[in-house]
């Protein structure tokens, strides 16, 4: 007897690119995604035969499993964070062309099936907006990201958060206004990748007045090391410490790269060391300045980077 079309697996992993795309901004970690709908789909071949043939859309019946996951994982999160050394910063991604083009590394491309080529890089996984994301309860971020984000109708979002379809339209709501009182209107890319830039020459030059030119006087700077490599573990404030810092650090490395990339869809920069990616930066504009960094070391959350790691001149001839 023939698989049913709907069951066949190849049909069944068709849906992983929207299940990991959803995993990843539900969990802000590309790791964790992964290890969800995996669990997804390990539940599934776990039924019975019955039990499948049972099931009237294998795809939504993942999707229900993952967002279940992840609200749980999302609920255990909390725990584990307090118990994270210093910030803890959302898994940045590379842009999809730098994965999978060849552009970056002399030819260097990864696998057609690697995670990174299949998450979506839009506005709604910007560092700033994963930032946001990290504001809200387990429940109010499985609501408001599969509602507003995916369209999903609010009977299906309730099926997942265990909440009637009146409560997670009060959840969605709810995170609809952290979203709004947080978030700024997008810069354009082009106006952020020339500031972008900019910081970085000033950086490289070692100019301290430059850089905190290129701040708001209240900018803010968030690392990200876990405590497995150096960094500060605390937010830097202000952009004369912010330019201070930096300044600080780039002399102390003398051998660093600095990598005009994009960080989540987003103009960013990468710092190598010996050919070897050792921070992300992402950055959110205020007005025509910076107003927020997001500078992740963690080795462990630069892994999607790891395909891209070779001495390589920067494209853009600096």
């Amino acid at each position: 007897m023939s698989t049913p079309a709907e069951t066949d697996p190849a049909s069944l992993l068709r849906e992983r690119p929207l299940l990991l795309n959803i995993a990843y901004r539900l969990l802000g970690s590309l790791t964790e995604a992964e290890d969800a709908v995996q669990e997804a789909y390990a539940r599934w071949y776990a039924l019975s035969p019955g039990q499948r043939a049972a099931v009237d859309s294998p795809g939504a019946w993942l999707t229900t499993v993952a967002g279940r996951v992840c609200l749980d994982l999302l609920g255990s999160a909390r725990v584990r964070r307090e118990r994270y050394v210093g910030e803890w910063v959302p898994e940045p991604l590379p842009d999809r062309a730098e994965w999978i083009g060849g552009t970056v590394g002399g030819g260097v491309s990864a696998a057609p099936d690697d995670p990174a080529d299949r998450v979506t890089l839009d506005e709604s996984v910007s560092m700033a907006f994963l930032v946001v994301l990290e504001s809200m309860t387990p429940a109010e971020r499985v609501a408001f990201v599969l509602h507003d984000v995916f369209r999903y109708p609010f009977p299906e979002v309730a099926g997942i958060v265990g909440r009637t379809p009146a409560a997670c339209r009060q959840l969605a709501s709810s995170g609809r206004r952290r979203v709004r009182a947080a978030h700024a209107p997008a810069v354009p890319a082009a106006g952020q990748a020339g500031l972008v830039r900019h910081f970085k020459e000033a950086w490289e030059a070692g100019d301290i007045k430059a850089v905190v030119g290129l701040l708001d006087p209240d900018a803010t700077m968030v690392s990200d090391g876990g405590g497995l490599v150096g960094t500060v573990l605390r937010p830097v404030v202000g952009s004369r410490s912010i330019a201070e810092y930096l300044v600080f650090i780039a002399a102390k490395a003398p051998g660093l790269t600095l990598l005009e990339r994009t960080v989540n869809g987003r103009p960013g920069l990468v710092a190598q060391h010996s050919g070897v990616t050792v921070t992300v930066a992402a950055f959110d504009l205020s007005g025509d300045r910076v107003g927020r960094i997001w500078a992740v070391r963690n080795p462990e959350k630069l892994q999607a980077w790891a395909a891209l790691d070779t001495p390589v001149t920067d494209p853009a001839g600096t």
